[in-house]
């Protein structure tokens, strides 16, 4: 499958379970290991899951080899490789974190998104004490 029609069916995944602030990057530049990156927020640890889970359905369904699954245990970070793209599905508070764009994200690739798929998800302050009353 070429480049452009697996980055559209991984977008589509991500959208389906409304995956928000998906951006999307050329890598090959950095290296000859994989040509995108691929990175999503989920709004909770069950989201972040169920998007890579849609990715990986989507990709079975196409017969695209999964070559890596990790981190469906914490649902903080998932991470996917399907060879020519690895993508991420984080938490916002994790991919702030982490800034994957800062190592990745100097050459942005233009696709086409829905207007939910570019709302960034603002990370939870751990700062301010849990009130379970509220």
């Amino acid at each position: 499958m070429d480049i452009q029609k697996l980055q559209r069916l991984v977008i589509d995944a991500l959208e389906d379970v409304k995956a928000q602030d998906i951006k999307v990057f050329n890598t090959t530049h950095i290296t000859s290991l994989f040509d995108r990156v691929v990175i999503a927020s989920g709004a909770s640890n069950r989201q972040t899951r169920a998007l890579a889970e849609s990715v990986a359905e989507s990709a079975k369904r196409s017969k695209i080899p999964i070559i890596a699954y990790e981190g469906q245990d914490t649902g903080e970070w998932v991470l996917l490789d399907l060879g020519d793209i690895v993508v991420h599905c984080m938490q916002p508070s994790i991919r702030q974190y982490y800034n994957l764009e800062e190592v990745w994200g100097d050459k942005p690739v233009r696709v086409k998104l829905l207007p939910q798929s570019t709302q960034p998800i603002a990370p939870q302050s751990f700062d301010e004490p849990f009130d379970p009353v509220d």
